[in-house]
């Protein structure tokens, strides 16, 4: 069953290479989706995939980032909407 889960990154995850990471692990686990920074220093990641995937993909990003710090990540879940095709980053 497909999932679709917002996240909000917030710590130092801006300046730290934390999209290009994202997508990296994104693509291994097969999600699809995209991630971008926000004005207010955040990064937002919308994921679509199987929910435990995800919630994989959530950990790793909030946990083994290789230079970032996350300090918390807020997760809404949504209802997928299969519109992606790929994970990619946005500007």
């Amino acid at each position: 069953m497909i999932a679709r889960a917002r996240v909000i990154f917030r710590g130092l995850v801006q300046g730290v290479y934390f999209r290009a990471h994202c997508q990296q692990r994104a693509r291994e686990l097969g999600l699809r989706g995209y991630v971008r920074n926000l004005r207010d220093g955040t990064v937002e990641a919308v994921f679509e995939g199987e929910r435990h995937v995800i919630e994989d993909a959530i950990e790793w990003n909030a946990s083994h980032q290789p230079q970032a710090r996350v300090e918390h990540a807020d997760v809404r879940w949504e209802t997928p909407t299969e519109e992606f095709t790929e994970f990619g980053v946005r500007h």
